[in-house]
Order: structure tokens, then C-alpha cells, then sequence
């Protein structure tokens, strides 16, 4: 089976030592389904399994010579071993082995990168309940619209990566594949017995039909989820930074004792994280884009895709692993300002009510046209002029609507009093320990 790595290894599984370990295991298997069939001595199987090694150092001398990694890969193996070593390579071609080799590194880095999906989302899901009732200013267009609560912030975040987590273990299905299938994808020189047996032993499903390489559609799908997960990292990054700004302050990612924002002016807070995350989203949506240009290659295969993968697949695993931890850490030690809410909550001066007031009008036996031009009418007065709209508005309105059913209109309580409700239907239960 595949190797279980750690976040802390994610590197490791695009370093030389991983890569020829896993080519190494692949030729192993190969050898193995073959003597099942009868074609190589169990006794010069199992010679294989004991001693057959590889030397980095050596196979980057043989590869300056021969100029293709597999070869010299084989080589280096076939030193390592006796009479034994022509069973090296036996059938296969080198993308098989190459390609198999890929799918279960990017298995590996898929199973890290879901360990960090869940691990913001469960500090998502806890904020969303630390503060589910806490009070800020909803804004569309940059302008106040309604009051919202932070809490649903966090509800629409922690459900929009519950979607990329489904969407990454679709991808994983995607590449966990391979193929042993030789030259065109025929199966000429190695029968698909020995394609099964690898692939079963490695926890790989064989791709239904090949050329020489795996299609690379496959690829595209995982590179687009990446790039979907670090949009949606942007998302969150954007928004803190939006609410950090000094005209509005609501929140703040987090700044630590001894650090510093700026060379020259001692007093500076900068959004440095969000900002870093915002830059590298944009990297994986290039990356995206070559992986989708990788998808036609000439006739049974060329080698185009191949100098691309080499950066865009380690570069994208490893930067979303570090993005997600990157933001689960700033959403984690958020420093949150309620205080700053409640006086931007007051800066619109009870214009937010707008929507209910039209309804309640409604209600009255106006039509929506009389109701909407009345309440407009109270609102750009106090957009142009200030004041108040509920003062406003008992001037405008005060026969239709009394003093009680204002009362009840301009309460920030029932307006949102559905909060419990959306929560509990994005998965998020009532209270800390929920």
C-alpha cells in the first residue's frame, strides 16, 4: 500500500528518495505478478525483494550519461544485484513505471492536504459558535446593507471547504490510478495481469485504457481543485483583510509579541498573511491553467507534459498545505473587536431596518411602489443630511406605523433571529462542545 506521510513530510514525498523508492517498489510487484505466472523463479524473486537498492548520487552520474532518468534508474538497481537483475524492467515501459510511481505520490500529498482541510474546519466550526450571536455590519458593494453576525461569516466559510474537502477526495479518486500497460497502452509485451496486482498491492485501481502515459486530464481535475481551495483561501484572506482596515477594524489577523509591521513606522498592523495568501492563490490558478494545457499531448503521448508537472504538481501540494495552515492559524488567534462592530452597526444611524420597515408597510395595505418611494424617500434624507431614520421616518410614517410596531421593527434580536436556524443547517451545533 501507499505510504502514510505526515504535513510535516509533505515535501518529503517529492524528493528523489520517495520517487525512486516507489519506482523501485513498482518493479518489485512487477517482478512478483510475473513469477505468479510462471515467468521468473520465485528463488530470483525473492533475491530482488532482499537486495535490490538504489544510490541517488549514482543514478544522477548514470542519468549524465545515459539522458533519461528510468535507465539510469534500472542501472543503479541492476548493480545492486546479481544474474538476477535482467528481471528489472521486465515489460514494462517507463511511464508505467513513471506514472504509478506519480499517482501514489499525489495520493500521498492528497491524504495531507485533506488532514489540513479538517483541521480548519474544525476551527471554522468553533468560531462559528464562539460567535454566532456576535453583532457587525453586513455590506453589500462595499456599502451597509443589514446586520449580520460573524458567527454566519464563519458558517459560510466552514461550508464552502466542507465542499472542497468532497471536491479533493473526488480528485484523489481521479488520480489514484495506474497502468502498466506498456508502450501504446496495448498490453504487447506485459500482460494486464501483472497491471493488477501492482495496482492492487499499492491501492491503486488500473486505468481502464492508457497510451504510454496516464491521461492527464486526471491531473487537470486535481490541479483545478487545488486552485478552487486556494480561491476560496483567498476568499477568507480578503475579507479579514477588508475587516482589518483602520476606518473599520472589526477584526484582526493576529500579530504577535516582538512582531513588527513596518521599518519606518513603529505603529503599523499589516494584514502580512492575508496578503501573502491572497498573492499565492494566484499561482495556483496558473498552475491550474498549465495542468489543463497538459491535457493534449501528440498522438499515444509526447513528453511536453512532463518538464510542467515536474514544478506545478510539488509546487501546488506543497503551497496549499502550507495556505490551509497558514489560515487556520490566523483564524484560530483572530483578534476580534465587537466594540468596533457595534459603533460601524451605528454609523448607518438605523438605515439597515430599510427591508423591514418596506415589509411592515406593506402589511399595512400600501403597495410595494407607495411603500418602497416613502421609505427611500426617509432614507436618502438621512444619507444627505444625517439624523436619524427612525426619526425620519416617524415624521414620514408616524400615522401608518405607532411608536410600538417601530419598536418592534428596529430590534436587532428578531431580525436575526433565524441565526440558530442557518447554523444548525450548515452542521454547526448549539454551543462550544456541540
Amino acid at each position: 500500500m501507499i505510504e502514510r506521510y505526515s504535513r510535516r513530510e509533505m515535501a518529503a514525498i517529492w524528493s528523489e528518495e520517495n520517487r525512486y523508492r516507489l519506482w523501485l517498489e513498482i518493479e518489485i510487484l512487477a517482478c512478483e505478478a510475473w513469477s505468479r505466472l510462471g515467468r521468473i523463479p520465485p528463488e530470483e524473486v525473492a533475491k530482488i525483494r532482499r537486495a535490490a537498492r538504489f544510490d541517488c548520487q549514482r543514478i544522477a552520474q548514470l542519468e549524465a550519461s545515459t539522458r533519461h532518468d528510468v535507465v539510469a534508474f534500472t542501472r543503479c538497481v541492476a548493480e545492486s544485484l546479481g544474474p538476477e537483475s535482467r528481471y528489472i524492467h521486465y515489460g514494462p515501459t517507463s511511464h508505467d513505471v513513471v506514472d504509478t510511481a506519480l499517482s501514489c505520490q499525489l495520493v500521498q500529498a492528497v491524504d495531507i492536504l485533506d488532514e489540513g482541510l479538517a483541521g480548519l474546519l474544525a476551527v471554522l466550526r468553533s468560531q462559528a459558535n464562539k460567535y454566532r450571536h456576535t453583532l457587525m455590519m453586513g455590506r453589500t458593494h462595499g456599502v451597509h446593507a443589514e446586520v449580520t453576525t460573524l458567527g454566519l461569516k464563519f458558517a459560510l466559510w466552514y461550508q464552502e471547504f466542507l465542499r472542497q474537502r468532497r471536491r479533493l477526495a473526488q480528485a484523489r479518486q481521479e488520480v489514484a490510478v495506474g497502468k502498466l500497460s506498456g508502450a501504446v497502452g496495448s498490453f504487447a509485451n506485459i500482460p494486464p495481469e501483472i497491471e493488477e496486482y501492482v495496482c492492487a498491492h499499492l491501492g491503486l485501481k488500473p486505468a481502464p485504457v492508457a497510451t504510454q502515459v496516464l491521461q492527464r486530464d486526471r491531473h487537470a481535475v486535481l490541479l483545478s481543485v487545488l486552485a478552487l481551495i486556494a480561491a476560496s483561501i483567498e476568499k477568507v484572506a480578503l475579507e479579514i483583510r477588508n475587516l482589518q482596515r483602520t476606518e473599520t477594524r472589526e477584526v484582526e489577523e493576529p500579530f504577535y509579541a516582538g512582531q513588527k509591521g513596518s521599518s519606518a513606522m513603529p505603529h503599523k498592523r499589516n494584514p502580512v498573511t492575508c496578503e501573502q495568501l491572497c498573492g499565492l492563490a494566484r499561482i495556483l490558478r496558473g498552475n491550474s491553467q498549465a495542468a489543463l494545457e497538459n491535457v493534449a499531448l501528440w498522438h499515444e503521448r509526447d513528453i511536453s507534459h512532463s518538464s510542467v508537472e515536474r514544478i506545478i504538481l510539488p509546487d501546488s501540494t506543497i503551497l496549499v498545505d502550507y495556505m490551509l495552515h497558514q489560515l487556520t492559524r490566523v483564524v484560530r488567534d483572530l483578534q476580534v473587536y465587537p466594540r468596533h462592530m457595534a459603533a460601524n452597526i451605528g454609523l448607518s444611524r438605523g438605515l439597515s431596518f430599510s427591508g423591514a420597515v418596506l415589509l411592515a408597510l406593506v402589511d399595512k395595505g400600501m403597495t410595494r411602489e407607495q411603500a418602497y418611494d416613502l421609505v427611500q424617500g426617509a432614507a436618502m434624507e438621512v444619507w444627505q443630511e444625517g439624523g436619524n431614520f427612525r426619526e425620519a421616518l416617524e415624521q414620514i410614517a408616524g400615522k401608518v406605523l405607532s411608536t410600538v410596531e417601530l419598536d418592534e421593527i428596529f430590534n436587532y434580536k428578531d431580525l436575526l433571529a433565524q441565526v440558530d436556524i442557518i447554523l444548525a443547517r450548515a452542521g454547526i451545533g448549539d454551543g462550544e462542545n456541540a
